[in-house]
């Protein structure tokens, strides 16, 4: 086997000025600037891994100092020795005895865990020639299952039933991978549904995604209850009924608000309420979970829940009916495969987030390993899709029939072209320098 030895680790800020024309805005991040810390992982061979994760501008910085206090642990490795005992380092990541105490496994220190480990399954993926979603396909479920740190779950899920439940699955794999390579795996939009968007624009954009083949709509809520009446009406009217529409709260409301604010939306016959209140909440979560399904309202949440361990709690309790991971969130690829295996156990359909920058590229290999090799279904299953910052990408999203197409070149889907990273570094990039000239924006340090 080559030995491919880790040679150094490049972290830049990278931000896109999305807060100019209310993108991505909702109830609670009203101006984000969608960017991230995007990681390079050099080797002494011609290979290198791109990594990322998402942040909303400022504090991006901070990210980007935790990945390069981290690097220590990765430089000097050799890269098929990480790969081959990949659960155990993903452990001495997570476990460093001094970087875990500002965490541990959360906050600010796991978003450049995520960022370093979705490099490493980049690295991984282009060293093997496939992509990730292939990459995982192709391993045994004993390899998979080696990559996971099962510390803190085996009370729902062990090694050995892990391995069960993918062994169940690997019959007719074969002709899964042959399905979604032809007809894609089903995405819904959330493009129609930013907060601070004119009515005219979201209408637009509502019959624009009908005409492209969309099903299934998400829109923001929780600021204004006579105005998230409005807009709900007003998608209704375009989309009609036969469509699905979620809402998505964003974590603004108290427990008894969300209650009683979904009560007042019931009408509009949504899918499912996400992220009602705090992240954190497991038994507010219940709480909501328990008042809403009398409406035929599922509870869905996990973009900013913080490790396997309050996802763990969120499925045993119930609390949640869609199981929603985030690429970037939690600590990369290892532990997220800890949270669909959960889920699968206990019997909730995963639909990622994917709203951010990567997040896209990235979500749309895991769900389609979870089709071909765990939960081999898309029933109640759909990956979020929004139509931007996809143009930087050297792999960008394929959606076709409002479907993601596999990804067909080796990686993550993670890597940036050189524009994006000449234009939208920050604060110096081309493009940052021209919004300053313009008076748009004004660097912090002034």
């Amino acid at each position: 086997m080559m030995e491919i030895l880790i040679t150094e680790l490049d972290v830049k800020d990278i931000r896109f000025p999305t807060s100019l024309l209310a993108d991505g805005s909702d109830a609670m991040h009203t101006n984000p600037d969608y960017s991230c810390a995007y990681v390079t992982i050099k080797t002494n061979k011609e290979i290198e891994g791109y990594g990322l994760t998402f942040t909303l501008g400022r504090g991006t910085e901070i990210v980007v100092e935790a990945c390069k206090s981290m690097f220590y642990l990765v430089k000097g490795q050799n890269a098929n020795e990480i790969f081959a005992h990949f659960g155990s380092f993903w452990r001495k990541l997570t476990s460093e005895p001094q970087l875990r105490w500002i965490g541990p496994e959360k906050g600010v220190i796991h978003l450049a865990t995520a960022a370093i480990i979705n490099a490493l399954w980049d690295l991984w993926a282009r060293i093997e020639n496939k992509p990730v979603w292939k990459l995982l396909t192709d391993l045994t479920p004993e390899q998979l299952v080696s990559t996971i740190d099962f510390r803190y779950i085996t009370d729902v899920i062990t090694e050995e039933e892990a391995v069960e439940l993918l062994k169940v699955n690997q019959k007719d794999k074969e002709k899964r991978e042959e399905i979604l390579r032809k007809t894609g795996y089903p995405a819904y939009t959330t493009q129609v549904g930013w907060l601070g968007y004119s009515n005219d624009k979201v209408k637009e954009l509502c019959t624009k995604f009908l005409a492209l083949g969309f099903t299934s709509f998400k829109v923001k809520v929780g600021q204004n209850l006579t105005d998230d009446i409005r807009r709900c009406q007003l998608v209704r009217e375009t989309i009609g009924y036969k469509n699905k529409l979620m809402l998505d709260a964003n974590q603004i409301w108290n427990i008894n608000e969300s209650i009683e604010w979904m009560k007042q939306l019931a009408k509009f016959e949504p899918t499912w309420i996400e992220e009602p209140t705090s992240p954190d909440d497991i038994l507010g979560h219940l709480k909501i979970a328990n008042e809403l399904r009398p409406y035929s309202i599922g509870i869905a949440t996990g973009e900013m829940c913080a490790n396997r361990v309050m996802f763990k709690q969120l499925l045993q309790a119930r609390a949640i009916d869609y199981c929603q991971i985030d690429s970037a969130r939690i600590g990369g690829i290892n532990e997220i495969l800890a949270v669909y295996l959960m889920a699968k156990k206990l019997g909730v359909p995963v639909c990622p987030h994917a709203g951010g920058v990567g997040l896209c590229e990235m979500v749309q290999h895991l769900q389609m390993w979870d089709f071909i090799c765990l939960s081999v279904s898309t029933k109640n299953r759909v990956i979020e899709y929004i139509d931007q910052q996809h143009e930087h990408f050297e792999d960008p999203i394929i959606v076709q029939n409002a479907c993601y197409m596999p990804p067909i070149s080796p990686g993550y889907s993670t890597k940036f072209n050189e524009n994006c990273i000449k234009n939208y570094s920050y604060p110096n990039g081309e493009k940052w320098r021209n919004i300053y000239e313009q008076g748009l924006f004004h660097k912090l340090s002034d």
